[in-house]
């Protein structure tokens, strides 16, 4: 086993392939907030009773994983390590393509939280889109080349609101619109 006591104390932490970043640089923002993401998304696996929700969070969550070593790789190591591609971006077109035919899908923005899975996951997506956020401005700065990678993690937050989506559909519920019908809004 090895002992991580202490490590990263000094405000540095290390990158896959070798050296090291203060811990409040861009690329490890990037990496922590997908993190972030995963963890969320598992809230919304764990509170699901649908084996297929069950299913897609965990192939995006490995897909968060792939993402987060990628971004957790020192640019000295690229080429090193597997990245995110085309066929990955196309997986999760197929997945949302899939889901988006088994429920009718709402023509306006919704409130999250019909449901605790739904919620979990309408969370795991605002996370995504942090993440997202945090990848572009890397990318802008040179410290990620792969578009399929920012592509990959704007087609995961979309996958995931419909997943959303297809939880509440599965569990009898419907989305509530975030507009109401009523004067004033309320």
């Amino acid at each position: 086993m090895v002992d991580l006591a202490g490590t990263g104390d000094d405000g540095t932490t290390g990158l896959l392939g070798g050296g090291g970043a203060p811990k409040d640089d861009l690329r490890l923002d990037a990496y922590g907030t997908v993190d972030e993401a995963s963890s969320a998304l598992g809230l919304g696996k764990a509170l699901t009773r649908s084996q297929r929700v069950k299913d897609v969070c965990e192939e995006i969550q490995r897909g968060l994983y792939r993402l987060g070593a990628e971004l957790a790789t020192s640019p000295d190591a690229k080429g090193k390590f597997p990245r995110t591609e085309a066929a990955d971006v196309n997986r999760l077109e197929e997945l949302m393509a899939s889901l988006e035919a088994e429920t009718s899908m709402p023509r306006e923005f919704v409130l999250p939280g019909t449901t605790p899975a739904s919620a979990a996951l309408d969370l795991s997506r605002a996370v995504m889109r942090r993440a997202e956020r945090r990848a572009v401005r890397l990318s802008r700065r040179g410290g990620i080349n792969n578009l399929d990678a920012l592509r990959w993690l704007n087609r995961a937050s979309l996958l995931v609101f419909v997943l959303a989506r297809y939880e509440e559909h599965a569990s009898g519920t419907a989305a509530r619109p975030a507009k109401s019908g009523r004067a004033g809004g309320e």
